[in-house]
């Protein structure tokens, strides 16, 4: 990261630590796109106020432990895109999952492959990590999609792994990525 903790991916494309200003951009996006975002993401129907972002965004930006969620706004024109960020974070076990979205208009793009990459390198080069995981609904395929390009064994389904929206529960592919498989 340079100074200002700003990870460039792509030309007029960064990541940055997540701010608390970022609230409204997220609630925005979350409720303009409920039916888009929300076919995917649980979280989308439980947001139903820029308090619930704000409280969000206060849960990741103000935890000080070690191993608290690493979480980046994604910034492409000058426009806030989505999020990309490294959680569940084991440092005994040296593992930690990526997770992601991306407004609808900046799909396509290659955004999120080029985030997920960025952090597969922060997660290993920096935080000495010996392992990824991406984890998404079966189904998704944008998301299994970059899973895929970046190189990572998909390992199985976890049944029942997400309850969705408060009406279903999704069935959750895995996907994970190894320091020595990263290094080749």
């Amino acid at each position: 990261m340079n100074e200002n903790n700003t990870l460039i991916i792509m030309p007029q494309t960064y990541l940055r630590p997540l701010r608390q200003e970022d609230a409204a951009d997220i609630f925005g996006i979350i409720d303009t796109q409920r039916e888009y975002l929300g076919r995917w993401l649980p979280f989308v129907a439980a947001t139903r106020s820029v308090a619930d972002s704000q409280a969000y965004v206060a849960s990741v930006t103000e935890s000080t432990s070690e191993n608290s969620d690493k979480v980046f706004a994604i910034i492409c024109d000058d426009s806030f895109a989505g999020i990309v960020g490294i959680k569940s974070i084991d440092l005994a076990n040296r593992k930690a999952e990526i997770g992601y979205w991306l407004s609808e208009p900046f799909q396509g793009r290659g955004l999120i492959t080029e985030a997920v990459s960025r952090l597969c390198r922060l997660a290993f080069d920096d935080m000495a990590l010996n392992r990824i995981q991406i984890s998404c609904a079966v189904g998704n395929m944008r998301s299994s999609n970059v899973a895929k390009r970046l190189g990572f064994t998909f390992e199985g389904i976890e049944r029942a792994g997400e309850f969705a929206g408060g009406k279903e529960y999704f069935d959750i592919e895995i996907y994970s990525l190894l320091r020595s498989e990263y290094k080749r």
